[in-house]
């Protein structure tokens, strides 16, 4: 279907089919011809194209996001439908493209789409971004980093997780563990919030936490949960990367006959759905995704309109959802 066959249908001019459609400003057309054209493009199955759009506004409505080789949970999986919703407010279709092997490389993936912005998860070569932006994207953006090798805060920072996670378990402990996730993709994630943990030890007169690689399966965590109670002092409150994390540790002080929080506590990150069915209920610092994808597609928004916008990171509201584990 045509915007022809509309016309036809609604007994309008192509024009006024495009006027309405397109919601053109500064054009006097009777609401009843409007509700008319509507109802036939509707009863037509019409939907104007995305080359036309791309043509009157200058630029593709694609925001092309781009994931690294993380495993897509359920945070991450919310944040990106979120993402999506979002960006729908502004008439831009968000696509995502999985960096995981063996995926069609980069520059193949935003050569065809040619899209208006670009948003990854994590750094990019600065060659590449310089590439993105030499072929016309407009927008190119890494949420927990700059470009590899620009200049730039992330629009998300993770040390506010790690400082809430300390902060809630030193009311209690002296000694704190980190439980660093055995994935090296994860360390632009990890690291950060490895830093607050740092902070709030330095600020409060603790010792350093004692960082310990924990896999996601009891028998590896196992020798990172012994190390932490034979320490000296004993390290009695652990911080963990997320919640994948937290829960190996709660498996492998079960299998050595302890318990949290008695023996070791544990607090993890993004209150995953199964976190309240650990045993003990896993007590977690929950992220506001929702208000972190409105941050996000706003900042999109306003670059693409020639708005400068604020440097700092978006706003992250953080909780502790407190439960049994700490």
């Amino acid at each position: 279907m045509t915007s022809a066959d509309v016309a036809r249908e609604a007994k309008v001019s192509r024009a006024t089919v495009s006027y309405v459609l397109n919601d053109s400003p500064h054009q006097k057309i009777p609401e009843g011809t409007r509700r008319r054209v509507r109802e036939a493009a509707v009863r037509l199955g019409y939907a104007p194209s995305a080359a036309a759009r791309s043509l009157r506004k200058g630029r593709s409505d694609i925001v092309l996001g781009l994931l690294p080789d993380w495993p897509i949970e359920h945070v991450l999986g919310r944040l990106v439908q979120q993402l999506t919703n979002a960006l729908a407010q502004h008439d831009l279709t968000f696509l995502v493209h999985s960096a995981a092997h063996p995926a069609r490389p980069l520059r193949e993936v935003w050569k065809a789409l040619t899209p208006a912005a670009v948003l990854a998860l994590d750094a990019f070569p600065q060659a590449e971004a310089g590439a993105m932006r030499a072929a016309g994207i407009e927008v190119v953006m890494a949420v927990h980093g700059s470009a590899r090798g620009g200049r730039g805060a992330p629009l998300v920072s993770d040390e506010p997780i790690g400082v809430a996670q300390a902060r809630y378990l030193t009311a209690a402990h002296r000694r704190l563990g980190y439980a660093y996730p055995d994935l090296a993709g994860l360390g632009v994630l990890a690291s950060p919030r490895l830093d607050g943990v740092r902070r709030v030890c330095a600020e409060l007169g603790l010792p350093e936490p004692d960082v310990r690689t924990v896999p996601v399966d009891p028998d590896g965590a196992v020798e990172a949960v012994k190390a932490w109670l034979t320490a000296d002092p004993p390290v009695t409150g652990v911080c963990a990367f997320n919640d994948d994390v937290a829960m190996a540790v709660l498996a492998a002080l079960r299998s050595l006959g302890l318990r949290a929080p008695r023996d070791l506590a544990v607090i993890g990150v993004d209150d995953i759905r199964s976190a309240a069915l650990a045993q003990p209920p896993l007590t977690t610092v929950v992220r506001d995704t929702h208000t972190l994808a409105l941050g996000l597609a706003h900042r999109i928004v306003s670059t693409l309109d020639g708005v400068q916008g604020c440097a700092d990171p978006i706003p992250d509201a953080l909780r502790v959802h407190v439960r049994v584990s700490a």
